[in-house]
C-alpha cells in the first residue's frame, strides 16, 4: 500500500486537468456573445484545432458544460448553448477529481460498512441484493447501472442509522453523479471490470449479512483499493492515449503536403 499511497500523491500533485481550461475558455466566449444561447458550438474537432488541444479534452470540456447546465449535447447534432454560465446552476462537484473521490470513499465508506453491519435489518439486506441483480444485468444502461449501485451503497449508508454518516455518504456520491470526469471514468471502469466489480459488491453483502463488522470493513476497503488501482491504470492509460493524439496532430500538420 506504501508504493501504492506514493502514486496516488504522485497523481494528485500534477497539474489541473486540462478540460477544465478550455471549458472555462468556452464559458468566456459564451459570455462575450460568440456563441450565443440557442446557437450550436463548432464541432469537436474544430474546437480541438482552435484551442490546440485533442479531441478528448474537448469532449470532457463539453461534457463539464452539460453538467452546469451551459450546453446540451445531442447525439449526432452537437452542443447548443442554453443559457449563459452566470444563469446556470453552480456545480461545485463539478471540480472533484475521480483519484479525490476515492480517497474519501476509502476514508468513509469502509467505517460506515462496519457500523452498517451492527444495525442492518433483514429488509436492508433484501434491498442489496436487489440491487446486486439489478447490477447485474447484461442489457440495462449505464444509467441503470449506476442508479443500482447507488441504491447499494446508499442502503449500506441508511442501515448505519447514523444520519450525519449517512449525509456524509450521499455527498460523495451526489459529487461522484455530477462530476463528468467522474461519469468518464465509471463508464470506462464498468466496461473494463464489471465482472469484478459484481463480485466484490456480492461479498460486501455477505459481510453485512452475517453481522460481521470486520468483514464488512475489510471487503468494503477491498473494493475501493481495487478501484483506485483500476483509477491509476486508467489515469496511465490517458496519459498515452493523449501524448499519442498529440504528436499524430504534430505529423499531420508537417507531413499532410
Amino acid at each position: 500500500m506504501k508504493g501504492q499511497q506514493a502514486d496516488v500523491e504522485h497523481v494528485e500533485m500534477q497539474p489541473p486537468r486540462l478540460y477544465r481550461k478550455v471549458a472555462a475558455r468556452l464559458m468566456q466566449e459564451v459570455r462575450e456573445g460568440r456563441y450565443p444561447v440557442g446557437a450550436r458550438m463548432p464541432a469537436e474537432r474544430e474546437l480541438a484545432v482552435t484551442m490546440g488541444v485533442s479531441r478528448p479534452v474537448v469532449r470532457e470540456a463539453l461534457l463539464a458544460l452539460e453538467v452546469m447546465g451551459v450546453v446540451e449535447v445531442r447525439i449526432g447534432s452537437g452542443a447548443y448553448v442554453l443559457r449563459q454560465p452566470d444563469e446556470a446552476p453552480s456545480s461545485p462537484a463539478a471540480d472533484v477529481t475521480p483519484m479525490e473521490l476515492a480517497q474519501a470513499r476509502l476514508i468513509f465508506e469502509g467505517e460506515a460498512a462496519s457500523l452498517a453491519a451492527a444495525n442492518i435489518t433483514d429488509e436492508d439486506i433484501a434491498v442489496l441484493r436487489r440491487a446486486i441483480v439489478e447490477m447485474g444485468r447484461h442489457d440495462g444502461s449505464f444509467e441503470d447501472w449506476q442508479a443500482a449501485l447507488t441504491d447499494f451503497h446508499m442502503t449500506v449508508a441508511r442501515a448505519t442509522h447514523n444520519v450525519a454518516v449517512e449525509r456524509g455518504v450521499r455527498d460523495l456520491w451526489e459529487m461522484r453523479s455530477r462530476s463528468p470526469e467522474c461519469r468518464r471514468m465509471l463508464e470506462e471502469a464498468r466496461a473494463r471490470n464489471y465482472r469484478y466489480s459484481l463480485e466484490q459488491h456480492v461479498e460486501i453483502a455477505a459481510a453485512l449479512e452475517a453481522r460481521d463488522p470486520v468483514r464488512a470493513r475489510a471487503a468494503v476497503r477491498m473494493h475501493l483499493e481495487g478501484s483506485i488501482e483500476h483509477l491509476l491504470m486508467a489515469i496511465e492509460e490517458r496519459a498515452v492515449a493523449e501524448a499519442r493524439a498529440r504528436v499524430a496532430e504534430m505529423r499531420s500538420r508537417y507531413f499532410s503536403r
